[in-house]
């Protein structure tokens, strides 16, 4: 457990994604499978259930969302990606995959492009998946599965594109991050660094 200004950091193992949580958001949940692990974690940094209102889903892949219902909390989600969950398609949310089902689970608030999640702005950085978005608050970027750092980014074989992420990708790499705080691996200092690494390993430049 980590922690960057009030952002506590949970990193995520065996298959789970990273978690963030800031306010009242937690932005990502995990597989669900190491539930106790995070609940450990959020207690060692302070924090109650009770406290949070809102679990906002950079995409809609089950290592980000499984976790979704262990927590009573309302779901957020780019509308691209919400509709994977209202279908219940089990393979564009990867859940089949891990041998799991999206049965149950709900997105109760859609965001788009530009909207607020506190000092955060949705960014929607369509590759990974049509509905992938990142958070920015002018310094620190919260980035999902779009890139990670040294010069890693997404997978595009489930629901992505490859033409979306470069496109992605030359957006984030212009932006001014200082902390990169990604869905997978470690967080990193000097993100825009990282950002255009990823950028070149992708397009060759």
């Amino acid at each position: 457990m980590d922690k960057i200004n009030d952002i506590v950091i949970i990193e995520g193992i065996g298959y789970d994604s990273n978690i963030y949580i800031f306010e009242d958001v937690m932005v990502d949940t995990g597989t669900g499978d190491n539930i106790q692990y995070i609940k450990d974690s959020m207690k060692e940094a302070g924090i109650s259930v009770d406290d949070l209102a809102l679990i906002v889903n950079t995409h809609n892949h089950y290592d980000h969302i499984g976790g979704n219902k262990c927590f009573n909390l309302d779901v957020a989600m780019h509308r691209e990606d919400a509709k994977a969950i209202q279908e219940k398609n089990g393979e564009a949310t990867a859940a089949s995959i891990f041998g799991r089902s999206i049965e149950g689970m709900k997105v109760d608030r859609i965001l788009e492009e530009g909207d607020k999640i506190h000092d955060f702005e949705v960014l929607h950085t369509p590759g990974h998946t049509k509905g992938g978005i990142c958070l920015y608050n002018g310094e620190i970027l919260i980035s999902g599965d779009t890139v990670f750092a040294d010069g890693g980014y997404g997978r595009m074989d489930i629901g992505g594109n490859l033409e979306d992420m470069k496109e992605s990708l030359k957006r984030l790499k212009n932006l001014n991050v200082k902390y990169l705080l990604p869905g997978h691996g470690p967080w990193v200092k000097d993100g825009s660094r990282h950002i255009k690494t990823s950028y070149n390993m992708l397009t060759g430049y």
